[in-house]
């Protein structure tokens, strides 16, 4: 399975390019999140991490 991430730093910024670009890029589920480039904490991306089996492929917008 193809799994995407998508992030983006503000409130101002808009997930739709990443979400259309990991879709066509045949990802089957998307994990997405605002959050601060600096922080250190991404729990989308952890989780996607944590749910990741053999033979997935991990894709980023």
């Amino acid at each position: 399975m193809i799994i995407g991430y998508a992030r983006v730093s503000t409130t101002d910024q808009n997930l739709d390019a990443q979400t259309g670009a990991l879709t066509a890029a045949g990802a089957e589920r998307l994990f997405c999140e605002r959050v601060n480039g600096a922080r250190a904490e991404r729990p989308k991306r952890d989780e996607m991490i944590e749910q990741l089996r053999n033979g997935d492929v991990a894709v980023t917008g």
